[in-house]
């Protein structure tokens, strides 16, 4: 994933950060899901579009910044994943952060008066004598310490580190997480629309609309309150996996996860786990990854100019 964003950068001209070993203290979500698997360990990988000419007043731009999931594999880390042929589709656990690297090599090319950076947040999950254990406690990028439940929860421990990056590094006007998260979305909504979380209504309609003309469609789903004690922990200021009470809504408390991370943001969190991955020729889909996210989050980054 890092060659892939170095050699997109280098062709795009565009600006790029890779952070790997101990560049990455303060990042203890990616590094308890990545140290799984050392060589080659994980990645942070920043890289940034200005429009041209516009280098100098960038400061004056909407700026949009896109926290991609990067899961290389997962095979569920020590909470092994179960029944084991639920492993053979996780190459494409990258495909968050996938959609965020082609969304942004486009950008040169439309050249919208929106300033964008993208977070590629990569690591495997592996089953390894390094792996994070259940038990656990972590620390993520903005200080929170968490309780480790379920080492195949691990997608919403590397975002939450880009999350809370981004928010003290970057002054997003829009913060987008976008991942391929819950099995409990494609239960809830199947293969054919994402699971949107937002506070904004405003925001959310537009991202409904675009998602229907670009055939991406996103389905406004809520972040229920009452289920945020599910977070609870006796160690730790969270629990990951919701793990305390049994409200059974996996997509939600998940998001509810990371809201956490998000301060007063204008953000949007895109779990795309059921139309991220076909697995027959369907439709405009061939099997295996759809690339999906790309097409809405240009026509809206588009929208904004």
């Amino acid at each position: 994933m890092a060659q892939e964003a170095q050699t997109i950068a280098d062709e795009m001209g565009l600006s790029i950060r890779i952070l790997a070993g101990k560049d990455l203290a303060k990042f203890g979500g990616l590094r308890a899901v990545g140290n799984s698997s050392p060589k080659p360990g994980p990645r942070f990988i920043e890289i940034t579009y200005v429009p041209r000419g516009k280098a100098k007043s960038a400061a004056s731009l909407p700026h949009v910044v896109i926290v991609g999931k990067g899961i290389t594999f997962d095979t569920g880390g020590v909470s092994l994943k179960r029944p084991y042929e639920f492993m053979t589709a996780m190459k494409s656990d990258m495909a968050g952060a996938a959609a965020a690297l082609a969304t942004l090599s486009a950008l040169p090319d439309l050249q919208p008066q929106v300033k964008v950076t993208v977070l590629l947040m990569c690591a495997e999950n592996a089953l390894s004598g390094t792996a994070q254990r259940p038990s656990d406690v972590i620390t993520q990028y903005d200080g929170t310490t968490v309780e480790i439940i379920n080492t195949d929860a691990e997608g919403r421990l590397v975002l939450a580190d880009g999350l809370g990056y981004a928010l003290e590094n970057l002054d997003p006007d829009y913060l987008i997480d976008i991942a391929t998260l819950t099995g409990s979305a494609t239960l809830g909504l199947g293969r054919q629309y994402a699971a949107m979380y937002t506070r904004d209504e405003k925001l959310a309609r537009e991202l409904v609309a675009i998602g229907e003309s670009s055939g991406e469609r996103v389905w406004h789903m809520p972040l229920v309150d009452d289920y945020r004690d599910s977070l609870d922990s006796d160690v730790a200021d969270l629990n990951h996996a919701a793990d305390k009470g049994d409200y059974s809504a996996g997509s939600v408390t998940a998001a509810l996860y990371l809201e956490h991370f998000v301060g007063d943001s204008r953000w949007v969190h895109l779990d795309i786990a059921g139309p991220a991955r076909s697995e027959t020729d369907a439709g405009e889909n061939v099997k295996g990854g759809t690339g999906f996210g790309v097409r809405l989050l240009l026509d809206w980054i588009v929208s904004l100019s």
